[in-house]
């Protein structure tokens, strides 16, 4: 079985190309295979089968129903308001009693490669929005036409929380982006009782006028459905969303997630979208269409499937996958 993932050698043409990036893009095909192949080799196990930060919290509330592939929603995974996502209360993560207007920024720069550079990791969704329902339930002008301020996010059978594993991601990345000297801002850090909402998301990366912006979610589609990906923005010119200048730019910082997330996690794209690359292009998310700087959603593996959710699950591999998105990040930043 062979990782037929993203086209890390694009065509010349391609702006924001360089030729020292064909180069970097070779050499990371040989790691990404590799890392395929001993995801195929032993089954997309886990690593450490669980571990202490697993979510002892309450198990998804019985009326809400597990979500499906069947949804009504778009089949390409969800982002801010798709039906996939559950609106189950979270586990023993809790709300802030008080809003920020601020993102929540980075210690000073240090010294490194990434020195001067800017990166926004989005956490998706507030460990705090069960709890404010009206207010998320609120439409948002996304460009294309309105949605929903922000969703609850999904979780595990068990009760693990989207929203809990999104910020421990983003915890994770903040302190090895940090070490390269890169500043990071995070969009929320469970720091305001709710939101911000989806077109807010996109303001804070355009305000911090940043280098790389990443949205981090999990999915939560049917049982059998395994594996992540990365979401693109399509090109989009409609009311407050012109796209047009970042699909380039976010097509090789996709990319380049992808690539390194396989060599980092040792596990494949999505068995369920984006046809084996672990790339999939929308035009219907907010957070994308709203953006002026390149910009990548990534859907780390399905919360509601019994072996990825063990995955998503275990401490260390969320150490895995944050470096496998950091390492995508600073390929990207460094050209």
């Amino acid at each position: 079985m062979s990782y037929t993932g993203p086209d890390f050698d694009p065509p010349p043409s391609r702006r924001f190309r360089r030729g020292p990036l064909t180069v970097a893009l070779a050499a990371l095909v040989p790691g990404a295979l590799l890392g395929w192949a001993v995801y195929a080799a032993v089954g997309g196990s886990g690593d450490d089968g669980g571990d202490a930060s697993k979510s002892a919290g309450a198990s998804a509330s019985a009326s809400s129903p597990a979500p499906s592939s069947a949804d009504a929603s778009p089949p390409d995974g969800p982002d801010e308001s798709d039906g996939k996502k559950s609106s189950t209360s979270p586990d023993s993560a809790s709300g802030s009693a008080s809003a920020s207007s601020s993102p929540s920024a980075s210690a000073p720069a240090g010294t490194g490669p990434l020195k001067g550079k800017v990166v926004v990791i989005d956490p998706g969704h507030n460990p705090g929005n069960f709890r404010h329902t009206a207010e998320i339930n609120r439409q948002v002008d996304i460009g294309t036409n309105s949605k929903e301020c922000d969703t609850t996010g999904t979780s595990t059978n068990d009760g693990f929380s989207e929203a809990k594993f999104t910020l421990d991601v983003a915890h994770r990345m903040r302190a090895l982006l940090e070490a390269q000297g890169a500043t990071v801002k995070l969009t929320q850090d469970d720091d305001r009782p709710f939101g911000p909402c989806i077109d807010e998301r996109a303001r804070i990366g355009n305000k911090a006028k940043a280098d790389a912006v990443v949205s981090i979610h999990a999915d939560g589609s049917g049982t059998g459905n395994r594996g992540f990906h990365v979401i693109l923005p399509g090109p989009v010119n409609s009311g407050a969303a012109d796209t047009r200048a970042i699909v380039e730019p976010s097509r090789e910082l996709g990319e380049r997630i992808a690539g390194n997330f396989v060599r980092a996690t040792g596990n494949g794209p999505s068995n369920y979208v984006g046809g084996g690359t672990g790339l999939v292009t929308r035009k219907d998310l907010g957070g994308l269409n709203l953006s002026t700087v390149p910009k990548v959603f990534i859907e780390c593996g399905n919360m509601r499937d019994s072996k990825d959710a063990a995955l998503l699950t275990s401490g260390a591999w969320r150490q895995k996958a944050a470096r496998g998105i950091s390492e995508g990040i600073a390929s990207f930043l460094r050209g």
